[in-house]
């Protein structure tokens, strides 16, 4: 396995001056030469303009090493095939005109799936999305180990998004415990990150945060599901309601006990209970029945 090393290389500033220099140098010689050429052939001249065009093929083998690296990027430098190292510093740079270098982003990206079509932990099929956030961090290996990286690493998050929504349900039942794809985004998200770190080692990335960012039942149960859901609330709402209304029924009579208000038997204790629960538990507003005459 190729790991990124550094490669040491010189400031481009001073090679540039460099060869700015002799490219003068290099004309002028040549322009000297050509002038005492027209006097006659000599040994002189001829050897200005050979010194000057050597001069200027230097140069010109100088510029062909010079490379700019931007910040936050990195270039990989091969020599003949072999990996020699990468330059990571900003600048322009010189290194061996022989050398290769390709350039490598180390900015922070995202990737932003499609929305894939899978059956969940309990075989319905559910529709889910995911942003995977990553860098680059080893250089050698994105470029040297994958074919390429960028579509590496969309692959296999999907990939690994897949597998993650067939590990749990999309939701929990009244009766279920355990992580749910709804419910539990946190752990989920955190799950799913170390899924795909995992398939991204080989590449050179870093998964910085990985997290769901669409999750729905497929268009052929999403009607039946909602009626699901909604019975499920339903239920519960009605369950709370009913203890309230317990609760305050039993603190009624026993507030008319205590305080000797009035007394009353089984049969009528029953009575007011009913009536009491049917008050308290109507959805519509209920209608007073006034009795203007005895008690009994």
């Amino acid at each position: 396995m190729i790991r990124e090393h550094a490669r040491a290389t010189l400031p481009g500033i001073p090679i540039a001056a460099l060869n700015i220099v002799l490219h003068i140098v290099g004309i002028g010689l040549i322009l000297a030469g050509v002038t005492e050429l027209g006097d006659g052939i000599s040994a002189g001249p001829i050897a200005l303009l050979a010194v000057g065009v050597v001069l200027n093929l230097v140069a010109a083998f100088l510029w062909v090493g010079l490379f700019m690296v931007a910040p936050n990027e990195a270039k990989v430098l091969q020599l003949f095939g072999d990996y020699v190292g990468t330059v990571r510093t900003p600048g322009l740079r010189w290194a061996n005109p022989f050398f290769t270098k390709r350039k490598v982003s180390t900015r922070i990206r995202n990737f932003d799936s499609d929305r894939l079509k899978v059956n969940d932990l309990h075989g319905s099929p559910i529709e889910i999305a995911a942003v995977v956030v990553w860098q680059v961090v080893d250089t050698a290996e994105a470029v040297f180990e994958v074919d390429d990286y960028e579509n590496f690493v969309q692959i296999q998050a999907e990939a690994a998004l897949r597998g993650l929504a067939t590990r749990y349900p999309y939701d929990l039942g009244d009766e279920e415990t355990g992580v749910a794809l709804r419910s539990h985004a946190d752990e989920v998200s955190t799950q799913l990150g170390a899924d795909v770190q995992a398939r991204l080692d080989k590449a050179g990335v870093k998964v910085i945060e990985a997290r769901i960012s669409h999750l729905a039942y497929a268009s052929e149960i999403a009607g039946a599901m909602l009626q699901r859901q909604q019975a499920s609330a339903i239920i519960a709402a009605r369950r709370r309601i009913v203890d309230g209304a317990v609760g305050m029924v039993e603190m009624a009579l026993d507030e008319l006990s205590r305080k000797g208000v009035v007394t009353l038997d089984e049969e009528r204790r029953a009575a007011m209970v009913s009536n009491l629960l049917v008050v308290l538990c109507s959805e519509k507003s209920t209608s007073p029945v006034v009795n203007t005459g005895s008690l009994y």
